[in-house]
């Protein structure tokens, strides 16, 4: 009895000594820290559901980051639907690096007037929400401040001189405010400036009530700026001469406020500028000439009371000009044919002048031309393109008077469409997106046919988000148009999270506070942005209140509970390792976690599972000095088994589930594929709660290794580029219309063909991959997936997968081996570029700049060369429809080959015959191994 009475004292002890162990431990946070949130707790009526109890880094409170010091270092609560207003007792907070209450639009009242004292603070961004009042000339104590976003609230009064003193201040945000008076500049020694702020690439102050002559002393040639965003202002007086001084400026909007006098020709020294924003002003003189401006995409100089004048010739010599707005500004005369001859010219918006004679867009004007709009002007002839995408508007002018045109379409007055859809991703789960809209402030063009821009803006933030700590699955974007005013361009945004319904606080948090911090940086066409989030609809109820008491009983009985349960759980968990051990032996997909993952076990056809021993063992502990490459799935390892033979390992990100469903795919679809131009799967190790998938080693790498130079100096020639156009070409003509059931690959791309020694071609990685189940359906509907430049702009679209999805990406790569560069490079898109350069009138259709040099040292002859651009081209065409099948690719790269002088079949050592002789038999026309 002794004895039992005294073994429940030691229990009831050790209970005891726990839950006091567990108090101590979570009692971190520094007392002046926790009192400050505590206060700022109360003074806001809707908070974070988890903001319980005294110890916020203790107990993790959502937005909340502390150092080792349990100092509080980060706030970051964007989008959280918070309400009340910022205490001063955040002031206290002398840790402080981040403040991030972005897109909370019920924080109201005014800034605290001791917000200086958090001296540490690098970022401020309370943009999207409700504050108000002045900002604190405190402010300018921030001596570390970076980041200052402000944008977006209803402030008011004038912008703080103080903010000169901001010595490292690199963004600087206060558009779309209320905030009035002139913009400071220094005086000597007594008083701080604007001008001081020598290391602030970002002035964003449009759309606020910002009056008085823009200073000419804000301007120097110390200056780092890129952006100056003043439009939408009161501005009165001249353009500063000394805007000429910086020139690292890219874009330059003054529009829409009531500036004066000439435009200055010091402008002309801005030769980085992309985007000159003058219009809506009451700017007078002439236009100076601006043909140093090479990089200038963008030339805005509408509704100004400019001189009478001619269109100046030298608009034609801006090479970089999409978008040309000079809408009634007194232009008179002829408009030369030459105006529409820069190669990337969009838009030209010329309506309200007086020009006359004849609209002329002769022979070389710019393929990418989307409107031209002449209203209310003096045209008595029109003389229509050849391409009939241009759309045309001259309503109001002479030639629409004439019998016969008054019914045309040139002479209605329609508007421009700018809205352009991308379809949200087809989802058979209830899903609670993010939602939001990205907000460009001063795009690089303006035409919205071309799909190339949308489909890069895509991509690069599907690629950002793959970082699995966003625990983003897919995004859409969608409803691209422009604004009424300011030409702005908005873009709505969707972020789906992954494997579950919705995103807790903390990963939707984390996902804007990227857009808000400028983490993610988009394509440098699109310029600056903003996020703004719309409520998240599982937080819009706000938090809810627990009892404290309750809390802390809960969690002394849930400790008595996991005590109890662990003492008891143990001799089970010893049995069931066993009898996972012994199932294991068996199969090696018996740990596969179904509950975590909506993706089956993988189903196999032979491939050899391999131990994690085994194959730490072949490649030396998986040592750097075989690492051979990698991407977002993970590394790739060079292995050499004991028997001698070579193997390529590709090991997954430890503990990510990302690659669930690519390792499951590239098992299934590779173990029953075996062909001399596919990569042969030979295993796969699923141990260790490691995903490895084991192919042959292929010793030159990638084709994209090969065409940029970095592996092993080889030099293709052309027919060396011929060879690999159709072993290729034959691998994925296998997979498409002999394997069982066919396979579309959905990621062609150089980077996925692999050369062996003897430079023969093998498509690989099928991570990506979908089975046509059905051979009577001609598509699958799959979230969009794939790589920029290769992407199949009808599956795009459409969502709608189908084999010719493929060969448009072939298509691409036979372009890249034609030109040696990249689909995309320096903003240019290589079908594009071969479709704009091509004259079949001309040798080698005149693309001998554009052909990869290496061609034309090593090649002989390029018999075949137009034979080979058609084919490419036919493949890229827009319409699936209208591309050919990879059979035919095969056939027509054949034919090529013979006018090459080239046996198409001489590598082949398993078939001797053409396609076309294959096919009449019985046998495999692509070369496929017989097993």
């Amino acid at each position: 009895m002794v004895l039992k009475m005294r073994s429940r004292i030691q229990v009831c002890m050790l209970l005891i000594l726990t839950f006091c162990q567990i108090c101590s431990v979570s009692a971190l946070t520094n007392g002046l820290d926790a009192s400050a949130l505590q206060a700022l707790k109360s003074e806001w009526t809707r908070f974070p559901e988890n903001w319980k109890g005294s110890d916020p880094c203790g107990t993790n409170w959502v937005g909340i980051t502390c150092n080792n010091n349990n100092h509080v270092i980060s706030i970051s609560l964007g989008n959280l639907n918070l309400e009340g207003k910022l205490s001063a007792d955040i002031s206290s907070l002398a840790e402080l690096q981040i403040l991030d209450l972005t897109s909370n639009s019920k924080l109201s009242g005014s800034l605290p007037s001791n917000i200086g004292n958090l001296r540490k603070l690098t970022t401020l961004n309370l943009m999207e929400c409700g504050f108000s009042g002045e900002i604190p000339e405190s402010i300018g104590s921030l001596e570390q401040l970076i980041t200052l976003s402000l944008n977006s609230n209803k402030f008011s009064g004038t912008i703080p001189a103080s903010i000169g003193r901001l010595s490292k201040l690199n963004w600087f945000d206060i558009a779309d405010n209320q905030i009035e008076g002139t913009i400071p500049v220094s005086n000597g020694t007594s008083s701080p400036g604007l001008d001081m702020l020598l290391e602030t690439k970002h002035f964003h102050f449009g759309n606020n009530k910002l009056s008085g002559d823009i200073p000419e002393k804000l301007f120097s040639s110390n200056m780092t700026l890129i952006h100056v965003l003043f439009d939408g202002n009161q501005f009165t007086g001249k353009i500063p001469n000394s805007l000429g001084l910086v020139k690292t400026l890219t874009v330059l909007r003054l529009d829409r406020n009531k500036l004066t006098g000439d435009i200055p020709s010091s402008l002309n020294n801005l030769t980085d500028l992309n985007e000159l924003y003058l219009a809506d002003n009451r700017l007078t003189g002439s236009l100076p000439n601006l043909t140093s401006l090479a990089s200038l995409y963008t030339l805005d100089v509408s509704n100004n009371q400019l001189t009478f004048s001619l269109i100046p010739s030298w608009i034609s010599t801006l090479g970089s000009l999409s978008t040309l707005r000079m809408e009634g500004i007194q232009l008179e005369g002829p408009i030369p044919i030459l105006l529409f001859a820069p190669t990337l010219l969009q838009t030209v918006v010329l309506k309200r002048n007086q020009l006359n004679s004849t609209l002329d867009f002769g022979t070389n004007y710019s393929k990418q031309l989307e409107l031209v709009d002449l209203q209310n002007n003096e045209i008595t002839i029109y003389k229509p393109a050849a391409n009939k995408g241009i759309q045309v508007i001259l309503a109001d002018n002479p030639v629409c008077q004439e019998a016969g045109n008054q019914q045309s379409d040139f002479c209605r007055t329609i508007q421009h469409n700018t809205d352009f859809s991308v379809p949200q991703i087809n989802s058979c789960r209830c899903v609670y997106p993010i939602t939001g809209k990205l907000i460009f402030r001063s795009p690089s063009f303006s035409g919205f046919s071309n799909n190339t821009n949308f489909i890069m803006l895509h991509q690069g933030i599907a690629d950002f988000f793959r970082d699995p700590s966003y625990q983003v699955d897919s995004v859409a974007i969608r409803n691209f148009r422009e604004t009424a005013t300011g030409h702005q361009l908005l873009v709505d945004l969707l972020l789906f999270p992954l494997n579950k319904e919705s995103f807790n606080q903390t990963e939707m948090n984390s996902a804007i506070s990227a857009f808000s911090t400028h983490t993610y940086d988009p394509p440098a066409i699109f310029g600056p942005y903003i996020f703004r989030a719309d409520q998240y609809r599982p937080f819009s109820g706000g938090s809810i209140s627990t009892n404290t008491g309750i809390i802390i009983g809960a969690v002394v009985g849930a400790v008595v509970l996991v005590l109890l349960l662990t003492i008891a759980g143990i001799y089970r968990l010893r049995q069931k390792k066993r009898a996972e051990k012994a199932t294991g032996q068996n199969n090696p997909f018996a740990k596969w976690n179904k509950s975590t993952s909506s993706v089956d076990a993988p189903q196999l056809m032979g491939a050899k599972a391999f131990t994690f021993e085994e194959l730490r063992k072949c490649t030396d502990n998986f040592s750097p000095a075989n690492d051979v490459g990698g991407g977002g799935y993970g590394k790739v390892y060079k292995g050499i088994l004991p028997s001698g033979k070579l193997l390529a390992i590709k090991r997954a990100q430890q503990g990510s589930s990302q690659g669930e469903l690519e390792f499951k795919t590239e098992i299934e679809l590779l173990s029953r594929v075996h062909h001399k131009n596919v990569v042969k799967l030979l295993g796969f190790c699923f141990d260790r709660n490691e995903q490895m998938l084991v192919y042959e080693y292929i010793p030159n790498g990638s084709l994209t290794d090969s065409l940029s130079g970095s592996k092993n100096g080889i030099r293709l020639d052309w027919t060396r580029r011929l060879k690999i156009a159709l072993g290729s070409s034959r691998g994925l003509a296998y997979l498409h219309e002999l394997a069982d059931p066919p396979i579309i690959h959905r990621d062609i791309k150089s980077n996925n063909i692999l050369l062996d020694e003897s430079l023969n071609a093998k498509v690989a990685d099928f991570g990506l991959s979908k089975l046509v189940g059905d051979p009577e359906k001609n598509h699958v509907t799959t979230q969009v997936k794939g790589t920029m430049g290769y992407l199949d702009p009808e599956y795009y679209m459409t969502n709608q997968l189908t084999e010719k999805s493929d060969v448009y990406g072939f298509g691409v790569v036979m372009l890249e081996l034609l030109t040696g560069k990249s689909p995309i490079e320096g903003g240019k898109y290589v079908v594009r570029e071969v479709k704009a350069k091509m004259d079949k009138s001309m040798n080698l259709y005149d693309l001998q700049e554009l052909v990869d040099t290496t061609i034309i040292a090593n090649s002989g002859n390029l018999n075949g060369f137009e034979k080979y651009v058609d084919l490419a081209l036919r493949c890229v065409d827009g319409e699936g429809v209208k591309r050919p099948s990879m059979g035919e690719v095969v056939k027509e790269i054949e034919n090529i080959m013979q006018l090459a002088g080239l046996n198409p079949n001489i590598d082949s050592a398993t078939n001797s015959r053409t396609y076309e002789e294959a096919s009449k038999g019985s046998g495999d026309p692509y070369g496929n191994e017989i097993q």
